[in-house]
């Protein structure tokens, strides 16, 4: 596939993503993607991946669900050992082959897993107001001091 410069299009349904569909609102929808194989002027193989699609997450500030659109373009390395890892160039990311064998769909759920954001917010969620009234917030003097306890055992000692 490499040396021949192969390319895959297609469509998969999100919901054939095991792993991917659990973190997800709901797992309608279809992900579109393109993989290409190559081997590069510096003589690495490596497979340029493109992916879009529309994501449902859940927004942490309103809890409501949104589609979260994912593009991904990424161009990864392959590797049969770790130890050649230092010679990707700059640019790609290492994915280890150890066996030769490459199995998209789980290369392309790794990309979608990696996209998702660590605290989905919905764009243009409103931040959530709290008033601040005179006297809510307990003065420096009159808070207790946790080590207060601490100081007097220290001064009974001497």
């Amino acid at each position: 596939m490499v040396q021949g410069g192969r390319v895959f299009e297609g469509t998969v349904p999100l919901q054939q993503f095991e792993r991917l569909k659990d973190l997800l609102a709901s797992a309608e929808g279809d992900v579109v993607y393109r993989v290409e194989f190559g081997i590069d002027e510096f003589d690495v193989a490596f497979v340029d991946i493109h992916v879009d699609t529309g994501l449902s997450l859940v927004c942490q500030r309103t809890m409501n669900v949104f589609v979260q659109p994912c593009s991904i373009k990424q161009r990864l390395g392959l590797l049969r050992d770790e130890w050649e890892e230092n010679a990707l160039p700059e640019g790609y990311e290492p994915l280890l082959v150890t066996d030769g064998q490459l199995h998209i769909k789980d290369v392309l759920e790794d990309e979608l897993i990696l996209a998702l954001p660590l605290v989905p917010l919905s764009p243009g969620a409103p931040l959530e107001q709290v008033p601040v009234t005179a006297g809510s917030a307990p003065d420096d003097d009159q808070a207790p001091n946790p080590f207060a306890a601490l100081g007097q055992l220290k001064s009974s000692r001497h």
